[in-house]
């Protein structure tokens, strides 16, 4: 699959994942939970979802071998996105304003992480089987 086709794919099945996650985390934020808690329990309710949809829908590989770098790659995802809200909090936004501005810039972000570090070919070659 070409580059511009995979990064189309990605958008489409990255407004999927967003839809999933964003709900997840305006509900947890809705029920009162601080932001770290809801970005991390919409982590990870996301993670397994776009695992699969990201995996087999855009990059044709869901090896197990893959998870453990996918989780990493959240794991600084959300350190990134994290503080990028606190940023825009300071500034008087509120959160989930604040997610849904910065959502573009971490979904890039994402899909660079992804293709290069988690599913490119060579992490496979480099010892990431």
């Amino acid at each position: 699959m070409t580059g511009d086709k995979r990064f189309t794919r990605f958008i489409f099945v990255g407004l999927l994942n967003t839809l999933f996650g964003l709900g997840a985390y305006s509900f947890l934020v809705w029920i009162g939970l601080p932001i770290w808690t809801a970005l991390i329990g919409a982590g990870i309710a996301s993670i397994g979802f776009n695992f699969f949809t990201t995996g087999h829908l855009v990059f044709s590989d869901i090896a197990p071998s893959r998870l453990p770098r996918f989780v990493g790659a959240y794991l600084v995802l959300y350190v990134v996105n994290y503080l990028s809200i606190r940023a825009l909090v300071l500034l008087h936004l509120g959160p989930i304003t604040s997610q849904v501005i910065l959502t573009p810039a971490i979904a890039m972000l994402s899909f660079f992480v992804m293709s290069r570090l988690v599913f490119s070919s060579e992490t496979v070659r480099s010892g990431g089987e």
